[in-house]
């Protein structure tokens, strides 16, 4: 093709750049980017919808690094690695502070403009997703009945379950913890892993002698000042979704049935990892 078409002629390139991808990998074909950008399929003829699917595809996206960080976070406490558990634990945390202020650009969402897209989601709801249920399983947040939500999605259910029954982040850490010559109570290192972690007083007195002696105790000392950020960073995210929901919604019921705010201000009371929070009272 000529110049004159506004073609490159054949073999041209752009200060060294390969132009020709007709056999070879190009970025698109990398990253799969057909398949990503033709992923968003609004309902409704209003402007606003495409902000509200891509804000939740992108959150689904950064979710499914954090399980992959987290899943090898738990694989490395196991195997007493904790070195580059602390790198997965640190970037998790780094990807929370992301999703913190994504809820920024979702907040330019008025009322009004959600309110013309709402009917359109039908029951659809965060509610069901099950990768961020999936997260809280791996943190310690276990409840059996919302696999329920899971049923009509086999594949989902699976993995969900599989979750449910294997012990957290912070159980993997409480058995180290022992593995390292801690007193940790028998029924704390038989619990039941599908149930919330609950506070243990025996768990306590181990980080209790962990952060009066930090030198003494480094790794364990840093691996519990990793896990002390990873929670803070997910309460942040927790209380930026709720006043950015707020904000749009007020009160009002959510899509999935949830009450909305008011369901979303009671995981705020939530604590993943309490012997680490509460200890610092008795220092």
């Amino acid at each position: 093709m000529s110049n004159e078409e506004g073609k490159c002629p054949a073999g041209a390139s752009w200060h060294g750049a390969k132009m020709d991808f007709s056999e070879a990998m190009s970025y698109g074909d990398y990253l799969g980017l057909e398949q990503i950008l033709n992923a968003q399929h609004p309902r409704s003829p209003n402007h606003n919808e495409m902000l509200f699917i891509i804000q939740h595809q992108t959150s689904e996206l950064w979710l499914k690094l954090m399980l992959h960080e987290m899943q090898a976070v738990r694989t490395n406490l196991r195997a007493n690695e904790l070195a580059p558990a602390f790198k997965m634990l640190a970037r998790v945390a780094r990807i929370m502070d992301q999703l913190v202020h994504a809820w920024d650009v979702l907040a330019t969402m008025t009322p009004p403009e959600y309110t013309a897209i709402r009917p359109f989601l039908g029951a659809s709801s965060g509610f069901q997703s099950y990768q961020y249920r999936e997260l809280e399983f791996i943190l310690g947040n276990k409840n059996a009945s919302l696999l329920s939500v899971l049923d009509t999605a086999p594949d989902a259910h699976a993995i969900l379950a599989r979750e449910l029954h294997a012990p957290s982040v912070y159980d993997e850490a409480v058995l180290l913890l022992a593995r390292s010559g801690f007193h940790i109570a028998p029924e704390r290192l038989n619990a039941d892993w599908t149930l919330p972690t609950a506070h243990d007083d025996s768990v306590k007195a181990a980080w209790l002698d962990v952060y009066q002696d930090p030198s003494r105790h480094w790794a364990l000392y840093e691996l519990a000042e990793k896990l002390v950020d990873l929670e803070t960073a997910f309460r942040f995210w927790r209380f930026r979704h709720v006043t950015t929901v707020e904000r749009i919604i007020g009160f009002k019921t959510g899509t999935g049935g949830t009450a909305g705010v008011s369901y979303l201000r009671k995981m705020l009371d939530v604590v993943l990892f309490p012997e680490l929070f509460s200890l610092r009272t008795a220092l």
